[in-house]
């Protein structure tokens, strides 16, 4: 599938080549964009990458009085570049660095499409895109098929605000201990999801379905679903549905009216008040 602009912003850690096929060790240490946009050229000429140095703010780590400006900085930048994106992937190596992206994409109704690696499982999911016309429906029980505006997000079903998910975790917890094949898997039925997505009439927000015989909700290349979870353990995958939460930390409709508010402010706000109270935000609360 041909996707003309492509954006990274990391560098290529030692772990990278084996399991991500446009390097090698060489290019270790290297901007992963800069190096994948050569690598990429050299298949489609006229594809365009752009490298971005960035660090996303994340819940549960501390920033210091010295980093608050450059922390808005980053928050400004991220919003632009989700501004300009038709797509946006959230492939980053930690819960937490994954809720700023969401917020931004929930608010500004673009397909998210996210994707997590364990050591031999692996999600790929897309987030319901809102239509804000529509009341939240609370979940119905034994429902086949849910809108894709109520589809929920990545932290939907979480019981616990995000925070440092680093914090005490052995190498082998940690997202870059995987089986090598686990990567290309995930990542290639996250873009035929997208690809998917793209080709069925209402886009973002088409439904996604729990039974396997109804066709009706399809696109053109067939299913759309809300998530693949697959294990490699047995080499199996599961098509779970998830309703969206109307308190979600990341997709609900007051964390998003408080961001559209006051972006800075209320960034800064959940950032800082999470680490301080281990809780859910003043704002947040129900």
């Amino acid at each position: 599938w041909y996707q003309r602009r492509v954006r990274e912003t990391v560098k290529v850690s030692y772990s990278n080549p084996v399991r991500q096929s446009l390097f090698n060790f060489d290019d270790c240490g290297k901007p992963k964009a800069e190096t994948a946009a050569a690598r990429i050229k050299q298949i489609n000429p006229s594809a365009e990458s752009r490298g971005v140095d960035l660090s996303i703010p994340m819940p549960g780590h501390p920033v210091s009085k010295l980093e608050e400006e450059k922390v808005k900085e980053n928050i400004t930048l991220l919003e632009d570049l989700i501004d300009s994106a038709d797509v946006v992937y959230l492939l980053t190596d930690t819960r937490e660095s994954r809720w700023l992206p969401t917020l931004m994409t929930s608010a500004k109704h673009k397909i998210c499409i996210n994707s997590a690696l364990g050591f031999d499982t692996y999600l790929v999911m897309r987030h319901g895109v809102k239509d804000e016309s529509e009341v939240l429906e609370a979940p119905q029980i034994g429902a086949s098929t849910i809108s894709g505006s109520q589809l929920g997000c990545y932290f939907c079903n979480d019981v616990v605000a995000p925070g440092d998910s680093t914090k005490d975790r052995t190498l082998d917890q940690m997202c870059t201990v995987t089986r090598p094949g686990n990567a290309f898997v995930a990542a290639s039925l996250a873009v035929e999801l997208m690809v998917s997505v793209l080709q069925h009439p209402l886009k973002g927000q088409a439904p996604a379905t729990l039974d396997l015989n109804d066709e009706k909700q399809d696109s053109c290349l067939g299913r759309v679903p809300h998530q693949i979870r697959g294990f490699l353990a047995h080499f199996s995958s599961v098509q779970p549905a998830s309703h969206a939460f109307n308190k979600c930390t990341a997709c609900c409709m007051e964390v998003i009216s408080r961001y559209r508010e006051n972006k800075w402010s209320s960034c800064w706000r959940y950032l800082t008040r999470l680490i301080i109270w281990k809780k859910y935000p003043v704002w947040l609360r129900c």
